[in-house]
């Protein structure tokens, strides 16, 4: 019987970490991408995020925020939600579940704690930016 579940394996599904300026203040924002670096369309996204770790000490735990996309075509990215600096000292969770066809595909994308920073930028496809690449 256990056999018999299938696990799919999740590839060309990426998450990033993009510095972008604000235009107003002329500070770096940290904003959080999906990309869809597949050749088929992925839909029914849902995006569950949160933080967790230590500061000073002390178990700090995000609450968690849901994102819905309903579709994101191929080779195509969607932006999911700001994230602060403040909680780059923590391990920042997104648990990525989507539909491709009718099967339904998950994956856990963990950026530990300070791997969000510059020091780490690398080119991300299809944004054509630098930031922290998780795949």
């Amino acid at each position: 019987m256990k056999e018999d579940i299938i696990d799919p394996v999740v590839e060309d599904i990426a998450i990033a970490a993009i510095p972008e300026q604000n235009e107003t203040t002329g500070e770096d924002e940290w904003f959080i991408y999906l990309l869809n670096l597949k050749k088929v369309e992925i839909s029914n996204v849902i995006i569950s995020s949160k933080g967790y770790g230590e500061i000073k000490d002390e178990k700090v735990e995000t609450s968690q925020l849901r994102h819905y996309v309903e579709k994101i075509p191929p080779l195509s990215f969607a932006k999911v939600e700001p994230i602060m600096e403040e909680l780059f000292g923590l391990s920042n969770q997104y648990w990525v579940s989507f539909y491709m066809g009718r099967q339904i595909f998950d994956k856990k994308y963990v950026f530990v704690a300070e791997s969000i920073q510059s020091g780490n930028l690398t080119q991300v496809p299809l944004i054509e930016k630098k930031g922290v690449l998780l795949s």
